[in-house]
């Protein structure tokens, strides 16, 4: 039977019904007067993959100079029975009225009329069927409906420009969620959220029952600002909560978005693929996904998957329609595409029944001839799903595991800073209380170590620890303060002399000391130490310094013996001036607080002098106080470093010096020109760099140039007229290369410009001549220890009690005896030669060796990598 444009699709009980309107085939060809309304159940057959017809049925009509049409179709509650039934809606138009019926189809393939009506004016807006059977429809911005049991035409006390839902809700019967122009009622509060959000958009949602004749509050639905661009909405769940009710629903708008809501709140949002979404419906498959199905006006369809997040899972073009059911028997619902084929208008010929997972059956497979292979591949993808369902449900649990980890440890860290704050503060620590203790049995079991004792008494290095703050002077800081450089905190401590002498591996921590329950107190940052001497030559040295590439396995040194014992003389000149150490952190993260409490910790190691070169130097944690910061104090510029000019020099106390060079990178630069003086970069420093002396100290000048360059400050060192060292400390690279295309451009051609590690290159050479010279006196050392616990250890000569005569060679092999003793005599020396190339050695010889061969190593590659 071939279709036309009136024929309707209708899925009911797993079954395809087809309407087709035809003339009686017994029919003259004069006899226009009957019009048959035919149905046809098609059920799809699992054994031919394809639509086979179970049954037909006929209703004629009388339409004599009349023109019938089916204007739509659905599965309604027949109010009788409570059953769920077929409905027809078809009209009957004649040239003064038109009529309309209603009829119901049941299992026998016989159709009913319900009811009928007559309009003066046609149906075309918002036509919906729903139990009753019962007809709604608009018209002229109102709102009609009629019912079997009344079959009077009703119209509902409403104004509406368009109706988006009809549908059950439980208690309060059928409902109409439509649009209309905002109402503002002067009872209700002006200053609102519903009144403000209607007043602005003009228009709102709001909902009718039918049979109670109750007007409902949109916002229950949506707010009211998508009053004006959703098009059609599914209501996927209602419940209510407090006699208030509570809905989740989809909708599709006009700016070609599927929003998902819940409560009346927007919980997740799609675009869709094409233009002009026109309906919208729900479809549950076999893995509990569910499904949204979108129609397009341009006869295009899309499936939008709601897991994670809303997204399109498949889309298809040139659909003739969508229907959802249980297709195929398995027990969940399938989507069944009719597609449009211009070449075969026979019925259900062009289809596809999928569930975008297990189940993808399509008319274009030639199933007949391959039964078995396409069996064949439905289960081995069946079995590909189950299996990658395995794993994502395995990658799932190993996620949770991995969040329960993270959130063990997040609590640990939080603990662990708790305990430090009242460590420095000097309170007593509480431990976790009994039900944490209990978490902490748990985690044994669960193969994690406690991080806490809980033991009462301490072990003895813990105790041994804890009683060196005995032995840090009272008075080892003599000021601390804190300086803003841009976007950078400098904290520094200036330490007492005699005190820094005696430390090593300094460095400087800040704690906040608020109880902040989601972030970790400790501030990231940056330690270093800010050497002036009496010359007021300024050195920054971090002390985190960038290391050259490992060339062998780095051993724990125990922070034993550095280059201060291996140079005494070079390094004493540099620690008597370094007693200012420095640590530079973020400052916008600290502004966020507005006020930030921050304690000061010195960490270092407490030299032991003693002869023993591997004697380990012991770990030291003093509080060397607090310092406040607040956005007002910020703002008020109170901490800015103040650099300003005075009679051609640069004003500024000694810790802004100090606060501009620990926030600043350090570069240094050797010039030589061959050719002639480099008194151009004097000159360019106090004239185009627009630099002036520090009043104390006229070998760092302060740049004062307006732009990135400002606040850079040089040393300029001349080693002789043709050959200096210039040192820039700047805020990034851009203002270094900025300054560096400066000077190109005031020096002579036949100027090298070189960039130096660190130290110079004479100082450098030195020191790698006393490096390797220690380093091969610590081999030749480690071999002769070696050597004289063997010969401690083997016994050299013959066995005990026996001796060899040192007669002439010759005498010996005179004799059967001689001969004899020599054979003996080469043999002890053999053995004793393979026992001396198999030496063993103990466990902490071995170790003590080898720290030493790695310190040594480690120097040498170090003053290497800074010469090259």
């Amino acid at each position: 039977m071939l279709l036309s444009e009136q024929d309707q699709f209708l899925s009911y009980n797993g079954e395809v019904l087809v309407f087709q309107l035809s003339k009686p085939k017994h029919a003259g060809e004069t006899d226009d007067k009957t019009m048959d309304l035919c149905v046809r159940r098609m059920a799809f057959n699992r054994d031919t993959k394809l639509f086979v017809q179970k049954s037909s049925g006929v209703f004629s009509m009388h339409a004599s100079h009349s023109k019938i049409e089916i204007i739509c179709c659905s599965c309604t509650t027949d109010s009788r029975t409570g059953i769920v039934l077929p409905c027809i809606l078809m009209k009957k138009k004649k040239r003064k009225n038109v009529k309309y019926f209603l009829l119901l189809l049941h299992s026998s393939n016989q159709f009913e009329p319900s009811f009928y009506f007559k309009l003066d004016y046609e149906l075309k807006e918002d036509i919906r069927l729903f139990a009753g059977p019962s007809v709604l429809w608009r018209h002229a911005n109102k709102l009609f409906y009629i019912s079997s049991n009344t079959c009077v035409v009703e119209s509902a006390p409403v104004e509406l420009s368009s109706v988006v839902w009809t549908g059950e809700i439980a208690g309060e019967g059928t409902v109409v969620l439509g649009v209309r122009t905002a109402c503002l009622p002067e009872t209700e509060d002006a200053h609102g959220f519903s009144v403000s959000d209607r007043a602005i958009w003009g228009s709102e949602f709001f909902g009718y029952a039918i049979q109670t004749q109750k007007v409902l509050a949109g916002t229950c639905f949506m707010p009211h600002a998508y009053s004006r661009v959703v098009s059609s909405v599914y209501i996927c769940k209602t419940d209510r909560l407090k006699k208030q009710l509570r809905i989740s629903l989809v909708a599709v708008t006009h700016k070609n978005q599927l929003i998902w809501f819940q409560s009346g709140v927007p919980k997740g949002v799609c675009e869709l693929p094409y233009e002009k979404p026109c309906l919208v419906k729900t479809a549950v498959t076999g893995s509990n996904d569910l499904l949204f199905v979108v129609a397009f006006a341009s006869g295009s369809s899309c499936v939008v998957q709601r897991r994670d997040s809303l997204q399109v899972a498949s889309k298809w073009q040139k659909v003739k329609c969508v229907l959802v059911d249980d297709f195929i028997g398995s027990g969940s619902e399938q989507l069944l595409l009719l597609f449009k084929d211009d070449f075969n208008t026979d019925v259900l010929s062009t289809f596809k029944i999928t569930d975008l997972g297990e189940v993808n059956y399509a008319s274009d497979i030639n199933y007949k001839h391959d039964v078995p292979a396409a069996e064949g591949l439905q289960e081995n993808g069946l079995l590909t799903v189950r299996a990658l369902e395995t794993r994502l449900q395995a990658g799932w649990t190993s996620v949770r595991e991995l969040q329960q980890h993270l959130g063990l440890q997040k609590r640990v860290i939080l603990e662990s800073c708790r305990a430090l704050i009242d460590l420095v503060e000097e309170r007593t620590h509480i431990l976790p209380n009994a039900r944490e203790v209990k978490c902490r049995r748990w985690a044994r079991s669960e193969g994690l170590v406690s991080l806490w004792d809980d033991v009462e008494n301490p072990p003895h290095s813990l105790s041994k620890e804890t009683s060196l703050a005995s032995e840090v002077p009272e008075h080892f800081t003599q000021e601390l303060w804190q300086r803003v450089v841009g976007d950078s905190l400098v904290v520094g401590v200036k330490l007492t002399e005699s005190f820094y002498l005696s430390l090593s591996d300094v460095s400087l921590s800040l704690v906040m000391d608020q109880d902040f329950s989601s972030i970790s107190p400790i501030i990231k940052c940056q330690s270093k130490i800010i050497k002036l001497n009496k010359a007021f030559s300024a050195l920054a040295v971090s002390s985190s310094q960038i290391e050259p590439p490992p060339k062998k396995m780095k051993l724990d040194l125990l922070s034993k013996n550095d280059l201060r014992k291996e140079f005494p003389k070079r390094s004493r000149i540099q620690l008597d001036g370094a007693k200012t150490v420095t640590a530079v952190t973020s400052l916008s993260p600290l502004l966020a607080f507005h006020r930030v409490c921050c304690v000061v910790l010195l960490h270092a190691r407490k030299q032991n002098h003693q002869n023993d070169s591997l004697q380990q130097s012991k770990k030291i944690m003093v509080l060397c106080g607090k310092i406040l910061l607040s956005l007002e104090d910020i703002s008020n510029g109170r901490y800015s470093v103040k650099m300003l000019r005075d009679n051609s020099y640069c004003t500024g106390s000694v810790e802004d010096i100090l606060a501009v060079l620990a926030a600043s990178v350090r570069f240094s630069f050797q010039i030589v020109s061959s050719d002639c003086t480099l008194t151009p970069v004097s000159s360019w420093l106090l004239g185009e760099m627009e630099c002036t002396p520090f009043k104390e100290c006229q070998d760092n000048v302060f740049c004062h140039k307006a732009g990135n360059v400002h606040g850079t400050v040089f040393t300029w060192t001349l080693k002789n007229p043709f050959e200096g060292v210039l040192t820039v400390f700047c805020r990034n690279l851009t203002v270094l290369f900025q300054c560096l295309h400066s000077l190109t451009r005031v020096l002579p051609p036949s100027c090298s410009v070189k960039l130096l590690r660190s130290g110079s290159k004479a100082v450098l050479t030195e020191q790698l001549a006393l490096a390797l010279e220690k380093e091969m006196l610590t081999f030749k050392n480690s071999l002769f220890l070696k050597e004289t616990k063997a010969e401690n250890s083997l016994t050299w000569g013959n066995e005990s009690g026996k001796k060899i005569n040192n007669a002439p060679l010759a005498s010996l092999l005179d004799t059967e005896e001689g001969v004899q003793q020599f054979r003996k005599k080469l043999q002890h020396e053999r053995e004793e030669s393979v026992r001396s190339m198999n030496q063993t050695m103990n466990g902490a010889l071995y170790q003590k060796t080898a720290l030493t061969i790695a310190e040594v190593q480690l120097s040498s590659d170090m003053i290497v990598w800074r010469l090259s």
